[in-house]
């Protein structure tokens, strides 16, 4: 872990909102259970994003009429065809995020809003791949980003899912680079390698957060 301490005497409040991000593969959502495990509450943006793909909603809707039926699968979205589309032709992703990120992003605003409201005595961590790009950092008390080696992530990806190495380059292209994130976090986590290691680096940072508390 590296740049602790960076802007450390902020936040004022009992509670953080902690946005932690990072490219595919890289472990953030481990590094964010290992936040849980401390106490914190996870906000996972990817759920969301799910939850706006069932039948019913506008987003569904809006979805079907712009990628047609082939994308329908016993009347749900099967997110494997649909990425298909999209990861293969820059347009087609656009069209997709103009869709669904909007209603994302105003769901998880909402629910920082009310947790922030509640005055709560412990943190919230916003668990979101593309938390710069949809300007999610703005509503977050400390980012952190979990970096790993592409090759790691690559290997990562490839045993728990079936797609090639090109198909996970395609998805990673399609996020912000790794270094420009890590330049725009207040707290960098690696996570290439050793799960120890990983567990010091977050109790440290958890460590030092609880510091600031008043």
């Amino acid at each position: 872990m590296d740049k602790l301490g960076h802007g450390i005497q902020k936040v004022i409040s009992k509670m953080f909102v902690i946005g932690i991000t990072g490219s595919l593969g890289s472990g953030k959502t481990t590094v964010a259970n290992m936040f849980r495990r401390k106490g914190a509450k996870i906000l996972d943006a990817d759920k969301i994003a799910h939850g706006f793909l069932v039948p019913g909603t506008l987003c569904f809707k809006q979805i079907v009429k712009c990628f047609g039926s082939a994308i329908l699968a016993k009347g749900h979205i099967d997110r494997a065809r649909l990425a298909k589309i999209v990861f293969d032709n820059e347009n087609q992703l656009k069209k997709l995020c103009r869709i669904v990120h909007p209603e994302v992003i105003k769901r998880i605003k909402a629910q920082v809003r009310i947790f922030r409201a509640k005055k709560n005595k412990y943190s919230l961590i916003l668990d979101a791949p593309l938390l710069f790009e949809a300007g999610l950092d703005t509503i977050c008390d400390y980012v952190i980003v979990v970096r790993a080696g592409q090759k790691v992530q690559i290997a990562r990806i490839q045993k728990r899912s079936h797609w090639t190495q090109s198909e996970i380059l395609k998805r990673m292209k399609a996020q912000m680079p790794m270094n420009k994130k890590v330049a725009r976090a207040n707290f960098v986590i690696d996570n290439q390698g050793n799960i120890n290691q990983t567990r010091k680096g977050v109790e440290a940072l958890w460590q030092e957060l609880k510091k600031t508390r008043k």
